[in-house]
């Protein structure tokens, strides 16, 4: 008798991942959404003014190894991006809701409903926790913050 929770596996870490969620999906949500956010008039300015034509498959295989640590429990994702985030000049929170925004459309459009809302859940939560740090780091008052949910 199995043993599992109808529409979902179980991964090897003990984590509960959707069924249709794998790697290829976390490669496709990557691809589409930067694809996007690259020519998008809010944040395509701060990634395309960090990050040089050359060096965007290099950090979209290594944003895929992220998504892939977090949301299948790989751990293939070494990195540590908060530092280059608070290295951003200027990144405030009008750029975490528009890449919220457009991340969830992507999710939407590309993923079964629950894949999305597990896509949509982390990403409200990277997005939090990137505007504590850059509260804290700047010297602002964070405990004001609250969460920015995808609209």
């Amino acid at each position: 008798m199995e043993n599992r929770i109808p529409g979902t596996q179980l991964h090897r870490s003990g984590r509960l991942i959707p069924d249709g969620l794998d790697e290829k999906l976390v490669a496709k949500v990557v691809d589409v959404f930067y694809a996007k956010a690259r020519t998008d008039d809010v944040i395509g300015p701060v990634f395309n003014g960090i990050i040089a034509p050359p060096d965007w498959p290099a950090h979209l295989a290594t944003i895929t190894e992220f998504w892939n640590s977090m949301l299948l429990g790989t751990n293939t994702y070494s990195g540590r991006p908060m530092p280059k985030h608070l290295a951003i000049p200027g990144l405030a929170d009008q750029h975490f809701e528009r890449w919220l925004h457009l991340f969830r459309g992507t999710v939407m459009d590309l993923c079964p409903p629950d894949v999305a809302a597990l896509f949509i859940d982390r990403a409200e939560r990277i997005a939090h926790s990137f505007r504590l740090s850059l509260a804290i780091h700047h010297g602002h008052d964070s405990t004001a913050l609250e969460v920015m949910r995808a609209r």
